[in-house]
Formats: C-alpha cells, sequence, structure tokens
C-alpha cells in the first residue's frame, strides 16, 4: 500500500477498530471510521480523533448512503462492525441477527460496485459444538439448534462469511474473512459479557470474581496489538483474497485458571465463586468446552505467532483499568 491508501473501518470506535486505526496511523495512512457507539466508545478514540488524517462519523453502516460515499473514498475496507459479546447476543437476539446479517449485506453491495478489497471480521464462535481440536479453516461447522438464541450469533457471522464469499465468486470484490479467537486488551470492557476485562475490574474492586459454568471451558487469548498488526500485514498480502483465516491464540487456558491468573497478577485476595449458566444468562445455555484455533494457514501466508504471552497480556488489561 502507498502512504496515499485510504482506509474505511467499520466498527472503529471498539476497541479492536479503534487499535486498527491507531497502527494504520502511524504508519501514514489516511483513517476513516464509521461507528453507531452501540458498544464503541468515544473514550477509544479520544487521544487521535484530531488527527489530520483520521475522519470519523457517527452512524450504522445500515445508512447505505453513507456507507456507499465511504466506501467511495476508501481503497480498502476492514468491515468490524458487529454485536459482540455473549451476553449482549442472548439479551437482544434480533439485534444481533438484523446488526451481523443486513450491515454485511450493505457493506458488500457498495464495495462490489468498484471492487474495492474487503475483510470481513468473522468469529470462532462459528466453529459451534465441534470437538475437532484444533480448528481449521476447512473443518465442519456445528452448530447448536434454532431454539436455543445462544447459536444465532455464530449463525448469523457463517451467513456473512457466505455472502462475502458469494460476492467474491460471483462478482469478484477481493474479500478476506478474519475468523478472531477471543482478542483482548486494553480499551476492551466487560460490559456484553467479555470475561478477561470482567475478571480484571472484579479483582481490582476486591469483588467475587465470578466464573460462568465449572470453569473447566477452556480459550485462547491474544492480545489485540498482535491482532491488529497482523490485518495490517494481510493488507498487503494479496494471496489472502477469498481466504478464511484463523487469528489467535493457541496457548490454551481453563476460565477458572484465568481467573486464578488475573487474581495473582493483580494481587487480589477476591474470592473466585462459580455461577451456573442458568443464572448467568438463560435456562438451556449452551457453551464449547474447548475452542483453539489452528494458526498454521496464517503463519504460512505472514509468518504470524502471536508475541505476547499470557500474563503480559492481563498486566496490560490491569494497568488499562488503573488508569
Amino acid at each position: 500500500m502507498s502512504r496515499s491508501t485510504t482506509i474505511l473501518i467499520t466498527g472503529g470506535a471498539g476497541f479492536i477498530g479503534s487499535t486498527l486505526s491507531e497502527l494504520f496511523l502511524k504508519r501514514g495512512y489516511r483513517v476513516l471510521i464509521v461507528d453507531d457507539l452501540s458498544t464503541g466508545s468515544m473514550r477509544n478514540i479520544q487521544h487521535f480523533k484530531n488527527h489530520p488524517r483520521f475522519e470519523y462519523t457517527i452512524d450504522s453502516v445500515l445508512n447505505r448512503q453513507l456507507t456507499a460515499e465511504l466506501i467511495d473514498q476508501a481503497d480498502l475496507v476492514f468491515h468490524l462492525a458487529a454485536a459482540v459479546g455473549v451476553q449482549l447476543i442472548v439479551e437482544s437476539p434480533v439485534r444481533t441477527i438484523e446488526t451481523n446479517v443486513e450491515g454485511t449485506a450493505v457493506v458488500l453491495e457498495q464495495a462490489a460496485k468498484k471492487r474495492k478489497r474487503v475483510f470481513i471480521a468473522s468469529t470462532s464462535e462459528v466453529y459451534g459444538k465441534s470437538k475437532d481440536i484444533p480448528f481449521s479453516e476447512e473443518q465442519d461447522l456445528i452448530l447448536g439448534p434454532s431454539s436455543k438464541g445462544r447459536w444465532s450469533y455464530a449463525c448469523s457471522k457463517a451467513l456473512d462469511e457466505f455472502l462475502a464469499l458469494a460476492f467474491w465468486n460471483e462478482k469478484k470484490v477481493p474479500v478476506t474473512i478474519l475468523r478472531l479467537f477471543n482478542t483482548v486488551g486494553p480499551r476492551q470492557v466487560g460490559h456484553y459479557g467479555m470475561v478477561l476485562p470482567r475478571f480484571v475490574a472484579q479483582a481490582l474492586a476486591g469483588e467475587p470474581m465470578t466464573v460462568h459454568g465449572d470453569g473447566t471451558q477452556t480459550r485462547c487469548f491474544c492480545h489485540v496489538a498482535d491482532v491488529v498488526k497482523a490485518l495490517a500485514e494481510l493488507a498487503e498480502e494479496d494471496r489472502s483474497v477469498g481466504e478464511i483465516l484463523n487469528i489467535g491464540s493457541d496457548e490454551e487456558v481453563s476460565i477458572m485458571r484465568l481467573a486464578e491468573l488475573v487474581r495473582e497478577v493483580a494481587g487480589s485476595r477476591s474470592e473466585i465463586i462459580k455461577i451456573p449458566y442458568h443464572e448467568a444468562y438463560a435456562a438451556g445455555f449452551e457453551d464449547m468446552a474447548r475452542r483453539v484455533p489452528d494458526i498454521s494457514k496464517i503463519h504460512s501466508l505472514i509468518g504470524f505467532r502471536p508475541e505476547k504471552s499470557l500474563p503480559e497480556i492481563i498486566q496490560d488489561v490491569i494497568v488499562y483499568h488503573q488508569t
């Protein structure tokens, strides 16, 4: 990319979008963002919102005319706007489906007019109930029943993927699908069920740290700095067009062990307590026992390996919450 490149980031005031915006600004590019602030925050962009190469618009990508105008200005698009967080998904399934599916459709339709390159943020949630660990991009997706709203998010993001690849195959819109695995770090908040910032906030306040379920479920946490660096490198890699890529850490940790690590790093004396899923969310809530990515594909493309260890990630989140 040349220094005259303009990048549009939808959901740019979210914690990933704002971190990606900041990285591209540091590298000399012009950055446009659009965010309706439903889960993003002006605080995330406060320190660079007056940058001469940065422009922000508070609105939704569902505003077709606005989205068309922004995409016309852009050379490439990172579509990160989406309903996020387990709690939000369970409580607002209509909003989840509408935001994810309709928003992605609008972005792809407008990008198709001039074949702008688009990066679609998907999620590890699409692997659903699969027990084929580690998850690879070509394996089957196994979702739970439609009677359980828990799976509406996974289904909506899987539909986003099908739609993006259809635009690539039929209309030659250059797309890349990014399956993100538990991205964490500064600026992420725990309002919508995000486990690490919730644990950190509880530990720093000396409150009980609430583990949902029995705590044996495992996840892999990747620092947002590692993730956005990978996104920026993929923007330079034409071989990623038409591909689905897992992005995340493959360092597996149980949620109970995560709570213990947060307590240790924070120097907290908080009690760790377990809350059954039906109390934390709703009756019949289902969760995945393990979620581990195979990252060999993205490694072969750009040499991606996460650099930040889990204790370093926890420390960064603690420092952010203390400022």
